[in-house]
Parts: C-alpha cells; structure tokens; sequence
C-alpha cells in the first residue's frame, strides 16, 4: 500500500495551513500508539483510507470526508515522509458489530447505521466502549503548516 503525500501550500507573503481528516484506528493507538490531545502537535505516516470499511463503519457520507489514515505497524515504502501538524479536533467513534445475516456467527462486522461520533479532548486508545457500542477509533482533524 502506497503511503499518502502532503504537498504544502503556499502564497508570496502569505503562509498557509492544510486542514485534514485523518483515521487513527483503536488497536494502533491501543498497541503503540502515542496519546495525543486537541493542540498536541503530532508526527505521523500517513496512508491511504481504506474506504470501503470505513464507509461500513461511518456511512459514506462521513466516510468520505477522511483524507488519509495514520499508519505506524509498517507496511508502507521507506520513502513515505513523515507528516508533522497540530491537531485541532478530535472525535471518538463508536459503532455496533454482530454477524451479517446467514453468516458465521462468531465472525462480526460493523453495522451500518450505527456509529456515534463524540468530541473528545484527548486519544490515548482506550476511550470507554458506550452501551453496546464498540470504540473502533478517532476522527482527528489536523493542521499541517
């Protein structure tokens, strides 16, 4: 899998900032991810989204605006650069899983429809799971100079 590239913008006399979306996965932050907080600034691999499960897990609607995924258990060219930012926002995702219908029952899927997004201030991997809901993982809104 190919690693996502940032292109910085800029302007004579003007310095800008690219606003992004990134999905940060519970098991990664869970394994060895580093906590981070709303104004944490943050150096990431960024890869491409893996659309068609986060569209099951989020509709594709929200899905679609994600703008890349952090990666840091490999898997990615040498040559992928690093993406330092700020981060600006950060929601918790939670969503329900069971069987697919006439599937194997000890084999679970999200079930769409039923994600819960909240904002929270902090992401350390082991945000609470809600009722039936499972944490699957953060939408973190960066900005990279």
């Amino acid at each position: 899998m190919s690693g996502y590239r940032v292109e910085k913008l800029s302007a004579v006399g003007q310095t800008r900032s690219v606003e992004m979306t990134v999905w940060v996965d519970s098991w990664q932050m869970q394994c060895c991810g580093e906590p981070f907080t709303v104004g944490s600034e943050v150096s990431w691999t960024l890869r491409e989204v893996e659309s068609g499960w986060l569209a099951s897990v989020l509709g594709s609607g929200v899905a679609g605006t994600v703008d890349a995924a952090e990666e840091h258990h490999g898997g990615l060219s040498e040559e992928t650069p690093v993406t330092r930012a700020k981060v600006s926002r950060i929601t918790a995702v939670h969503c329900r899983y069971a069987p697919r219908p006439g599937g194997e029952s000890r084999t679970l899927y999200p079930v769409a429809g039923s994600a819960a997004i909240s904002a929270v201030t902090s992401a350390d991997g082991w945000t609470p799971a809600r009722d039936e809901l499972a944490f699957v993982g953060y939408l973190v809104r960066i900005d990279i100079p």
